[in-house]
């Protein structure tokens, strides 16, 4: 189950059928805007723009993107968001995730998970969506930062991320898990962990304020330095600009990127880009539509597929 590699050069993208407002994540997403200006169709129609965008930018860069058409039927508007229901391990390994709002369980796909294994086959398969009926969740990489090289699994406890089961995804892969609490301005709980954190090769981003114990900021620290991640802070402010919710990807040749969207990108001060650009290239894209309604950033766009 070791699995050697942080970044991948594959990724898994569903393109959206009905992207929009869906108000029952935003009673735990405080990033959602229901701008009502704009109509359904409208808004699907941007989010598609953007959607593309991204895609060809990150083939042009190399990256193998494997996308996938979102079915008409059952409606999912956040299916755009496929890194929250599903993980794919070096070893062959599939987990499925115990996701929070209704809705967005009906985005699992066995048809998806085929397409991966007809390509870099599946060795096993853990469901883990059983814990629904507890009400407890845990929502794939929103959930849990994983630093797959050193086997760490950062998660901040929410609504989202239930400790219990958070314990047995670390059973399943031999991983150790770091807990915190991590909160917003308003002192209200941050949902998923991959926006205030972004993990890559030899660097975290990360908002380290809204860590508010101690101890816990302190073991994150030591962590970071036993694993020779240099820390690159981030803001409140630029939190809410989606500066967290990146990932780091790389092509077949060996060049990574640090993936962000282009409200993030602008957010970045000069120092904090030079401190990204010692570590990897930044591969920007303009979604805004998909930011503002969705509540969620190009890192949610992208599951990553690990092969051997």
């Amino acid at each position: 189950m070791q699995e050697t590699r942080q970044t991948t050069d594959t990724l898994l993208m569903v393109r959206p059928a009905h992207f929009g407002f869906n108000e029952e994540t935003a009673a735990s997403n405080a990033f959602q805007v229901n701008d009502t200006t704009l109509s359904g169709a409208e808004i699907q129609a941007k989010a598609l723009v953007e959607f593309d965008e991204l895609v060809a930018k990150l083939r042009a860069a190399g990256v193998d993107v494997m996308v996938v058409e979102d079915t008409k039927d059952p409606y999912t508007p956040d299916s755009i968001f496929p890194n929250n229901w599903v993980t794919f391990h070096e070893d062959g390994t599939v987990i499925t995730y115990p996701m929070y709002a209704q809705k967005r369980r009906l985005e699992r796909r066995d048809d998806i998970i085929e397409l991966v294994n007809q390509k870099f086959g599946v060795t096993q398969r853990y469901e883990m969506e059983a814990y629904e009926a507890d009400d407890m969740f845990l929502e794939g990489t929103g959930s849990m930062i994983l630093d797959r090289v050193n086997k760490i699994a950062y998660a901040c406890l929410s609504p989202r991320t239930d400790v219990t089961v958070l314990d047995e995804f670390c059973e399943i892969r031999g991983y150790e898990p770091v807990t915190f609490l991590a909160v917003d301005q308003k002192g209200l709980e941050i949902y998923h962990t991959n926006v205030m954190m972004a993990l890559g090769d030899t660097f975290v981003v990360i908002a380290m304020d809204t860590v508010q114990n101690e101890e816990e900021k302190e073991k994150l620290q030591e962590k970071f330095a036993e694993t020779g991640k240099e820390i690159i802070l981030i803001t409140f402010q630029q939190v809410l600009s989606f500066a967290g919710n990146m990932l780091q990807v790389s092509n077949p040749e060996g060049v990574s990127y640090l993936v962000m969207s282009e409200q993030a990108r602008q957010s970045l001060t000069p120092a904090q880009v030079t401190q990204i650009e010692k570590h990897t290239h930044i591969l920007s894209s303009a979604i805004p539509t998909i930011e503002k309604y969705g509540g969620g950033s190009v890192r949610c766009m992208m599951a990553e597929v690990f092969h051997a």
